[in-house]
C-alpha cells in the first residue's frame, strides 16, 4: 500500500514548511518528494491548505472508561475510585469493554490520536477493538495485589504479552500494569519484576499521583514511593510512570538515573484536584514526558489538544514563567516525547523511515485567524474539529473527517445497548 499525500505543510523540526508532498510506503514515510509520479501511489490526498503533523500519543489511558463518563464527577480520587469506580467496575465484561475501547478510539482517531497506552482489565477486548479501528497500541493488564484474583490478573497479563506483543506488523505493544503502590504491596511487585525480567517486558503504573498517596507510603515505609519502587528494583526494567504529581528533588534524581519515563496528566489532575505536577523541573533532569488524558471518567474527554494546551498554560501559570513550556515544547510533548514514552525511536515526527502515523489539520476555522503563528494557534487555538485526515501505520483511517475502520452507527447502538447493561446495578 503506497499513499502521497500532495501540496501539504508540514510540520517538522519545530518549524512549517510550506507546499510539500509526504510519500508513503506500506507502514513508513518512504520520502518527501518534489516532483512525484503520482501513478506509482495506491491513493492520493490533496493536502492542499492542510498542515501536516505527527499523530497524538497518548501515554496514559483507561479507555474502556469512557463508559463511566460523567457517571461520578466533582470527588477527590480515593474517594472517587472507591465509592463509585471500583464498585461499578465489578459489572464490566467483554462484551462491555470492546465497546467501550471502541468509543474511547473513535474519539481518539476523530481528534488526531494515533497511539495509545492503555492499563485495564478484559484487555484482550480491548486488543481486538484496536485492531479493528486500525489504531496503534501499548497494553497492559491492570494489576492489584490486594484483590483475590492478584496471581491469576499477572498470569493474563503474561498471555496478553504471547497473544498480542509485536502483533499487526507490530502495531502493538505489552507492558506489565500494576495499579499503584497503595494496591499492589512489595511482595506483590516483586513478582511483577520476575515476570519483567523473565519475559522482557515494560512497566506501566501510577505513581505519587496524590498528596495521601504519598504521605501514606511514607507513613506505612518511611520512604517516598519513587524511593519504594526503586528499592523494590522496579526501575531496573523500562517503566512508564503515570502523573508524578509529588515527587521531590530526590524522587526526580531517581527517575532520571533510573531513565523512568512519565506520563503527564493535566486535565485529570486537575478535576481530581489532585496537584499540579512539576513538570518543568522533571524535564530539565533530562527526563522524558509524554501526555496523556487518564480516564474519559477521569477528565471527561480523551482530547489531546486540550492536553497540550493545559501543558503549556499550567505550567506557566504554575511557575510564573511565560516560557515554562512553550507552544513547541508542547507539540513534543504530545508527539515524539509520547513515542518515546511508548519505546518507539522511529514515531512521533515527520523524518523518512519513520512510521507513518500522521494527521491532516484543517485552519480554516475563525479561530485560526489571523494567521500569524501557525504553530501558536495549533496549541493555543486548535481543537481535535479541526483534524480532517488521519494515518495510522500507513493506512487511512478517517479522511474527511469520516471514519473508514469504525461504524459509527452501529457503534452508537452498541453503546446504548451496553450502557444499559452496565447501569442495570443500583448506584
Amino acid at each position: 500500500m503506497s499513499i502521497l499525500i500532495k501540496n501539504v505543510d508540514i510540520y517538522v523540526n519545530n518549524k512549517i514548511k510550506t507546499k510539500q508532498n509526504i510519500a508513503i510506503k506500506n507502514n513508513r514515510i518512504k520520502n518527501f518528494p518534489i516532483s512525484p509520479d503520482e501513478t506509482e501511489y495506491d491513493e492520493i490526498i490533496n493536502g492542499n491548505g492542510m498542515l501536516a503533523i505527527p499523530g497524538f500519543v497518548n501515554t496514559h489511558t483507561h479507555v474502556a472508561m469512557t463508559l463511566f463518563r460523567s457517571y461520578a464527577d466533582d470527588m477527590a480520587l480515593m474517594d472517587w475510585l472507591q465509592t463509585k469506580i471500583w464498585p461499578a467496575e465489578d459489572h464490566l465484561d467483554n462484551d462491555i469493554v470492546y465497546w467501550g475501547s471502541m468509543l474511547a478510539f473513535a474519539e481518539m482517531i476523530r481528534g488526531g490520536t494515533t497511539a495509545f497506552c492503555d492499563m485495564y482489565m478484559f484487555m484482550d477486548s480491548c486488543a481486538k477493538a484496536a485492531e479493528k479501528a486500525g489504531i496503534r497500541g501499548n497494553i497492559a493488564r491492570g494489576l492489584s495485589g490486594i484483590s483475590p484474583n492478584a496471581d491469576q490478573a499477572l498470569q493474563e497479563n503474561i498471555e496478553l504479552y504471547k497473544n498480542w506483543n509485536n502483533a499487526d506488523n507490530g502495531r502493538f505493544r505489552v507492558m506489565l500494569g500494576p495499579h499503584a503502590p497503595y494496591t499492589c504491596p512489595p511482595d506483590y511487585l516483586k513478582k511483577v519484576c520476575k515476570v519483567a525480567k523473565k519475559e522482557n517486558m515494560p512497566i506501566h503504573i501510577h505513581l505519587a499521583e496524590t498528596l495521601n498517596e504519598v504521605n501514606d507510603c511514607i507513613k506505612q515505609y518511611s520512604i517516598t514511593p519513587i524511593e519504594l519502587m526503586n528499592n523494590i528494583g522496579l526501575f531496573d526494567y523500562p517503566t512508564l510512570a503515570a502523573h508524578c504529581v509529588y515527587v521531590n528533588d530526590n524522587d526526580i534524581n531517581i527517575l532520571s538515573k533510573k531513565n523512568v519515563k512519565v506520563a503527564h496528566n493535566p486535565g485529570s489532575n486537575l478535576k481530581l484536584a489532585s496537584g499540579i505536577s512539576p513538570i518543568t523541573k522533571i524535564i530539565k533532569k533530562g527526563i522524558t514526558v509524554g501526555l496523556g488524558t487518564d480516564g474519559a471518567s477521569s477528565n471527561n474527554k480523551l482530547d489531546m489538544y486540550s492536553e497540550m494546551r493545559l501543558a503549556a498554560l499550567i505550567h506557566k501559570a504554575n511557575t510564573l514563567d511565560p516560557y515554562a513550556i512553550t507552544s513547541k515544547e508542547a507539540i513534543n510533548l504530545a508527539t515524539k516525547n509520547g513515542a518515546k514514552c511508548l519505546g518507539y525511536s522511529d514515531l512521533g515526527e515527520l523524518k523518512e523511515g519513520y512510521l507513518a502515523d500522521i494527521q491532516l489539520i484543517d485552519r480554516t476555522g475563525f479561530h485560526w485567524k489571523p494567521r500569524l503563528n501557525d504553530i501558536s494557534l495549533l496549541v493555543y487555538a486548535g481543537n481535535s474539529f479541526d483534524v480532517n485526515t488521519v494515518i495510522i501505520h500507513g493506512k487511512t483511517v478517517m479522511k474527511n473527517k469520516e471514519l473508514l475502520t469504525i461504524d459509527t452507527e452501529k457503534l452508537d447502538y452498541e453503546i446504548s445497548r451496553v450502557i444499559k447493561k452496565l447501569y442495570s446495578f443500583k448506584h
